[in-house]
């Protein structure tokens, strides 16, 4: 079955146009899928049968994966099953009468403005990792990017005169967003105290580069945000994506639109953005709670 597999994966990356970092998830998901498969000596496609499906999704739910992360693993055989299908390895789909977990909405986890200001006071000094993590911090909260397009960022693909940037998201689909001044200005005094000294010849594509002179990974910015907060004081759980949540938060709760925000993130479906509504009426009612004499 590891055959198909690779198949699959291939079709992914040329017929979807998924990026390499789905694809690795996809891999990782279907692998554990198919180590099942073979303890149960289902070794053709049409052996397969959806009692098979439910027992592994039923032992994922016993090792302890959320339900969210079920419906993705199911997302993934779904996937699997359909292109077996599609590409006539397969006559039937024992996925598609299997049900998805309903997973918890949980709202996203967002910083107040005062910790994200601290946050990226965080970043004040001279030495080049100062300037360089500034700017990436700035430009990340400026824009709501996904880690990967803010590592993967190129320097042909941000316009500071304009005040826009041109970034890949998921599915290979281009958006532009805006940046902001304050978020210009950093990358500004990036480009020419630091970056132009790193790489005087522009041979390297990225617009943030690392201590070294090298692309940037998205563990490295994960550190690099990581080691701020914490010299910030700021308590909350934070990661790369905080700062994407805190951009949308935001901007909602400062009267932006729904529609803008679905665009300026990249979001396929209006209805992941709206997730973010219920964060502005969560930390509306908590204010009221506090503050209200009768809360």
């Amino acid at each position: 079955m590891s055959r198909f597999l690779d198949l699959f994966l291939a079709w992914l990356t040329v017929e979807k146009g998924l990026s390499g970092n789905t694809c690795s998830a996809y891999a990782a998901d279907l692998g554990r899928y198919l180590d099942h498969l073979e303890r149960l000596q289902r070794n053709t496609t049409d052996s397969i049968q959806a009692a098979d499906i439910a027992e592994f999704l039923g032992k994922e739910r016993e090792r302890g994966l959320a339900p969210r992360s079920r419906a993705r693993l199911l997302s993934a055989i779904r996937m699997f099953h359909r292109f077996l299908l599609i590409e006539r390895y397969a006559t039937t789909n024992p996925s598609a009468i299997i049900e998805a977990p309903r997973p918890l909405k949980k709202l996203p986890t967002f910083l107040s403005m005062p910790e994200v200001e601290k946050l990226l006071n965080a970043a004040q000094g001279s030495r080049p990792e100062d300037i360089r993590d500034r700017a990436m911090l700035e430009l990340l909260y400026a824009t709501g990017l996904r880690v990967s397009e803010l590592v993967n960022l190129k320097l042909r693909e941000v316009n500071l005169e304009v005040g826009y940037l041109m970034t890949l998201g998921k599915g290979n689909k281009e958006r532009l967003v805006p940046i902001g001044a304050t978020a210009c200005h950093r990358v500004a005094e990036y480009l020419e105290q630091v970056r132009s000294k790193q790489d005087p010849e522009q041979q390297q594509d990225e617009l943030f580069l690392s201590r070294l002179g090298e692309s940037m990974t998205r563990q490295a910015f994960w550190n690099i945000i990581k080691k701020r907060a914490l010299l910030a004081g700021v308590r909350t759980c934070i990661s790369p994506h905080t700062l994407r949540h805190s951009f949308a938060t935001h901007l909602l709760a400062n009267g932006a639109d729904l529609r803008s925000v679905q665009i300026m993130l990249g979001h396929a479906d209006l209805s992941t953005t709206q997730i973010y509504t219920h964060v502005t009426r969560e930390r509306l009612k908590q204010l009221h709670k506090e503050l209200h004499p009768r809360g």
